[in-house]
């Protein structure tokens, strides 16, 4: 018996080409924080408005975790 298992680490790529670490934000907050900033910025692309996420956790040394999703959603508004 070994009781040492690999376990992998699923990241992906979003359907926009970005990568998603599945350490930066939780994928239904990710999902959730980006209908909350299309429905409050409709004039926007869903491309368009994963990129000013991107540009907000360029912002905080490269991770969202720690941020609040309003914080989140303020910052990008704030970009967009």
């Amino acid at each position: 018996e070994n009781s040492l298992q690999k376990t992998s680490t699923c990241s992906s790529v979003n359907p926009s080409g970005i990568f998603v670490s599945p350490y930066a934000l939780n994928l239904s907050s990710f999902t959730r924080l980006i209908k909350r900033l299309q429905g409050k910025h409709p004039g926007f692309s869903r491309k368009e408005i994963v990129e000013a996420v991107q540009e907000v956790r360029k912002m905080n040394k490269g991770v969202l975790s720690g941020l609040a999703i309003s914080s989140i959603e303020e910052k990008a508004s704030a970009i967009l």
